[in-house]
């Protein structure tokens, strides 16, 4: 199904197409593109609409007796044209109704050679069989970056809160454009309003835009926006990781990568819970200024969306739109595994070939951060070189990354390191996961904080002894994971 521009529809219209089903989730933004494309053909004027409560009605005028959909169809035959009619609920009421499909297959062919078009808008794909040799299918997609920026030209030229505020920022039109990637242009309409609220150089419409996003991609119950600033200063080692980072920053440049060129494909990241798999993948969004999504896998199996191939496919689209940004697939594992895959017509096979596909023929630049601790249980096609750019292993903190993680909470906690043995707290923590050695900074600080006086070492030691670590309590696991990843995966740390 192509995507609806103003060109393709007059390009249709001009090979003699009289019917049209549009696939949309804004009406408005869809009759004011096929308003102005109405302009563009001699005497067509503007374009009749018929809803379900109104009838029809032409600039705001009613025009009586027409709430009955054959009744308005009548209407549109006895018209002599040129003329564009816009039925908005059509859909709801062609389902096991012959009479009305047979009547709009009539003016369809009724409509040729006298300037007539007739555009159904709709939210279901579902179309009648026998209408599907006069109907072309056009689907609205979110507005994409040429079109927001046009649409925010068009705004600055006749509101001055926003020319004042570009004059202040010059960059500022550019930065509402690629935050509102993703939003429809009525979400950019009220992140403008906020510009007129505050004296601010653009700073809250930029907020209010995230906000938006994030409302938005929760509503899809499938996807989240993350809006967190972790950057490469709060992880503690992994040194090829940020390297990597770097590296691909120093090629194409932070605004050649922010903008989407030159992004890499993603990365794969395994390894024991709580090394900092998750806080890596945000700390990428965090370094090369780009929105973050989380797709959970589970829910995409939930069905509480649809078919697991179609909440993936929404997952997709929507991520898409939002291009450029990173796409957090948290514990991949948990929906694309070996077993699925040799389930032969399952959905997770079918889901893992749609995910391979798309990794592969990809165009917009959506990063894909996936996490997985299991490895092993994920099928060959996907760790194949040309899915991800590199599969790294992130293992448990060796003596000095220990220290760092030391330092970087209770920095965190503005304490005193100059009051601390940082390094017989390294020491004492051989075996210990990041995400342990925080929660020994939490527990010690919670203890001190109830005793009403400052944390010191024997606080932290204290937790650290009434600790038992991961690496103890699972010790087979992770030897199998460790030995899953010597030579096949790149260590984080060296």
């Amino acid at each position: 199904m192509e995507n609806l521009t103003q060109q393709l529809f007059l390009r249709h219209i001009s090979i003699g197409v009289t019917l049209f089903y549009i696939l949309t989730e804004n009406e408005r933004r869809c009759e004011r593109l096929l308003a102005q494309a109405a302009t563009r053909f001699k005497g067509m004027g503007s374009p009749v609409i018929w809803s379900c409560t109104d009838g029809l009605s032409r600039d705001g005028k009613i025009i009586p007796d027409t709430v009955d959909p054959l009744q308005a169809l009548d209407f549109a035959v006895s018209e002599p044209g040129p003329l564009l009619l816009i039925l908005k609920d059509i859909d709801k009421f062609w389902r096991n109704n012959p009479i009305l499909v047979r009547k709009i297959k009539d003016l369809s062919l009724a409509s040729k050679n006298k300037g007539k078009v007739t555009v159904i808008v709709g939210e279901e794909e579902w179309t009648p069989h026998c209408l599907r040799e006069e109907i072309v299918l056009l689907k609205q997609g979110l507005p994409d970056i040429e079109e927001i920026r046009t649409f925010l030209g068009q705004i600055r030229e006749s509101d001055p809160a926003l020319a004042k505020a570009c004059e202040t920022d010059p960059d500022l039109l550019e930065r509402l454009a690629v935050a509102g990637r993703g939003l429809d242009l009525v979400d950019l309409e009220r992140a403008i309003r906020i510009l007129r609220l505050t004296d601010m150089a653009g700073s809250d419409a930029i907020l209010s835009l995230m906000e938006n996003k994030r409302r938005i991609l929760q509503q899809t119950g499938i996807m989240e926006l993350i809006l967190d600033n972790t950057g490469c200063n709060q992880l503690g080692g992994m040194e090829n990781l940020k390297h990597w980072l770097k590296r691909r920053e120093s090629a194409f440049g932070l605004n050649g990568i922010s903008s989407g060129l030159g992004l890499p494909k993603g990365v794969l990241v395994m390894g024991v819970a709580g090394c900092g798999k998750s806080l890596f993948v945000k700390a990428i969004a965090a370094e090369w200024h780009l929105p973050l999504i989380r797709l959970d896998m589970s829910t995409v199996y939930s069905g509480l969306f649809g078919s697991p191939e179609a909440s993936l496919s929404k997952a997709i689209k929507t991520a898409e739109a939002v291009a450029p940004c990173v796409l957090w697939i948290d514990e991949i594992e948990s929906g694309i595994t070996t077993h699925g895959f040799k389930s032969e017509g399952g959905a997770s096979s079918r889901v893992l070939g749609s995910f391979l596909t798309w990794m592969q023929e990809k165009r917009e630049p959506v990063f894909v951060a996936a996490t997985a601790n299991a490895i092993e249980m994920l099928p060959a096609e996907v760790l194949r070189k040309g899915r991800f750019d590199e599969i790294f292993y992130v293992g448990l903190p060796e003596t000095a990354a220990r220290e760092e993680i030391f330092r970087i909470h209770l920095t965190n906690r503005d304490a005193d390191l100059s009051s601390y043995d940082i390094k017989l707290l390294a020491g004492s923590t051989k075996g210990f996961s990041g995400a342990e050695i925080e929660q020994v900074v939490h527990s010690a600080a919670f203890e001190a904080r109830a005793d009403h006086r400052p944390m010191t070492q024997q606080d932290l030691m204290t937790m650290v002894s009434r600790t038992v670590p991961l690496s103890i309590t699972m010790a087979e696991q992770i030897k199998k994971i460790e030995a899953w990843a010597f030579k096949r995966a790149v260590p984080a740390s060296g």
